[in-house]
């Protein structure tokens, strides 16, 4: 038996190993690779100079990268508070026998599958403001007073920009919650609606806590995909107007290929990265807490 449980136990790493070893080779060493470049100043042609910590100074020094972080942070929490509740309400709407459902789920979970180049390009001819289909329908209802430069205005660009952000990946939400959902016991449903918990109640006392887990991972995809957006703003606004949409992935890239500051970009990607561990690992802790 022991002899057996062995096997299988080799079988199981056996497995694992070619995603972990793709991992390695994609993710874990090219983030060894971006610290050590973090410490050296190279412009990509000249021998790399050591220089310690000073591309970290720099960064802190650097107002357009306080701008990036916080246009960052826009994102995470516009994501976080619509892409997953928004995720999680449709799922439970589609969810319930209704007619059509299946065409609900391919209709809402296609913007992920879509180009985020075609989706900027699609959206940035909807927020355009001399013909641009959403200023056309605000003058029609007449609300001429709403209408903007949405993409033009630094008020408002970071704003346009998120929830573009919110609805094309919605539909990855929906479809995380609506597998969790379709976990759920019917005879424990069934039994709180025997009890009297109905609608939103069942929904919060016995479904929430039910799927807390594919909640959780939707809220750490959510954090670490949005502070890795880059296609979708770089199309729509490049950053701009003056900053206004530049995030820190736009602002590595910048530097990096633009300014040709390696070792200040790689700096930034380090950032990112242990920006991203901290915050997952606040959310993870805060779900610990609260979530028995």
């Amino acid at each position: 038996m022991e002899h057996i449980y062995k096997h299988k136990k080799k079988l199981i790493y056996l497995g694992i190993l070619p995603a972990f070893l793709l991992y390695l080779g994609f993710v874990i060493i090219p983030i060894f690779i971006s610290a050590r470049y973090s410490l050296v100043e190279w412009n990509g042609f000249s021998p790399p100079s050591f220089v310690g910590l000073e591309n970290y100074a720099e960064m802190f020094g650097n107002n357009i990268f306080w701008r990036s972080l916080k246009n960052n942070m826009v994102v995470v929490l516009a994501s976080v508070l619509g892409q997953v509740p928004i995720g999680f309400l449709l799922a439970l709407l589609v969810n319930q026998k209704i007619k059509g459902r299946h065409f609900f789920r391919t209709i809402i979970f296609m913007p992920v599958v879509i180009s985020a180049v075609i989706i900027s390009l699609v959206w940035s001819m909807v927020y355009n403001y001399n013909f641009g289909l959403l200023n056309n329908i605000l003058s029609f209802v007449g609300l001429e007073s709403w209408i903007q430069n949405w993409l033009s205005d630094p008020d408002i660009a970071m704003f346009s920009v998120a929830a573009v952000i919110i609805w094309q990946f919605v539909g990855l939400y929906f479809i995380i919650f609506l597998a969790a959902l379709q976990t759920v016991p019917d005879e424990i449903l069934e039994a709180a609606k025997i009890d009297g918990a109905q609608g939103w109640k069942r929904t919060l006392y016995i479904t929430i806590p039910l799927v807390k887990d594919s909640i959780l991972a939707a809220v750490v995809l959510c954090i670490s995909g949005s502070l890795k957006t880059f296609a979708l703003i770089y199309v729509m606004t490049n950053g701009g107007p003056s900053h206004a949409t530049e995030v820190m992935a736009i602002h590595m890239y910048d530097n990096t290929f633009n300014g040709m500051k390696f070792g200040y970009g790689s700096a930034v990607s380090i950032f990112i990265v242990i920006f991203g561990i901290v915050l997952v690992t606040i959310v993870r802790n805060l779900f610990a807490k609260f979530g028995d």
